[in-house]
């Protein structure tokens, strides 16, 4: 098994367990893929949380898997299992916070990327090495990290292929905030405490319409945001959320 995944008070944390650097054999991209299938379903998951064990979130792929395989066909079903994984995190309906520290290199950036949120410890070192053995990013890497930085600094980060601190990358907008390690899981175990006590169907909702926002048409996106906006007004949250706002308390929602 590659990953632990624990669940306590509305927030499943999934750990990656492949030591000594975490890194991404095809195995471990199976068992992601498996963990979000069993998380979808799971009513009484919030918010999910991505950390990794040890010394590092995720310091790339499994290079021992390149050595292993031959042809341009098996290369390329790689990087496909590797990208469908990773897209099926970014358009999960429960948020997902990454909790980096070490490093999160390679393909472990690429995972990060796909999360909705990105927490980092300041020393963590992120970037896409991948120049350095002659490769390119293959899970998505050169389409996410112009989007979140700019083709300008993606480029120079792409070619350089040194890695930056977690406090560049809170000032590049590759990630939220930046905390000492030590205090790192508890930070974002906070967050998603925070964003646990919205009402699922909005949090739904607005996740979809903020990844259309980057991937759809803007005038389709534009329709889907008042097909969403009239059915998040029509539920009982709604409802519960406006009176509570009247009556000045908080609301309790109950994702109905």
């Amino acid at each position: 098994m590659y990953l632990d995944l624990k669940k306590e008070e509305r927030i499943a944390f999934v750990t990656l367990k492949h030591p000594p650097a975490n890194s991404l054999s095809q195995a471990m991209i199976q068992e992601l893929d498996e963990a979000f299938d069993e998380l979808r379903n799971d009513q009484e998951v919030k918010v999910v949380i991505l950390h990794g064990e040890g010394r590092f979130f995720a310091a790339g792929a499994d290079i021992k898997e390149f050595t292993q395989a031959n042809g341009e066909k098996t290369f390329r079903d790689m990087s496909r299992k590797g990208q469908i994984t990773f897209r099926k995190i970014e358009a999960f309906t429960k948020p997902v916070i990454a909790a980096i520290h070490g490093a999160a290199l390679g393909g472990g950036l690429e995972l990060a990327m796909a999360c909705h949120i990105r927490l980092v410890a300041e020393d963590a070192k992120l970037g896409l090495p991948e120049l350095n053995l002659g490769l390119v990013p293959g899970f998505a890497g050169t389409q996410r990290l112009p989007r979140l930085v700019g083709k300008a600094k993606a480029t120079e980060m792409l070619l350089i292929s040194k890695p930056i601190t977690g406090l560049e990358a809170v000032s590049l907008g590759l990630a939220n905030d930046a905390y000492p390690q030590e205090i790192l899981l508890q930070e974002a175990t906070n967050l998603g405490q925070k964003i646990a006590q919205k009402g699922a169907i909005s949090v739904a909702c607005a996740l979809e319409l903020l990844d259309m926002s980057i991937n759809e048409d803007f005038e389709v996106a534009q329709v889907r945001e008042s097909h969403c906006f009239g059915k998040v007004s029509a539920t009982q949250d709604a409802k519960e959320g406006i009176q509570a706002f009247i009556e000045k308390r908080p609301p309790h929602f109950r994702d109905k």
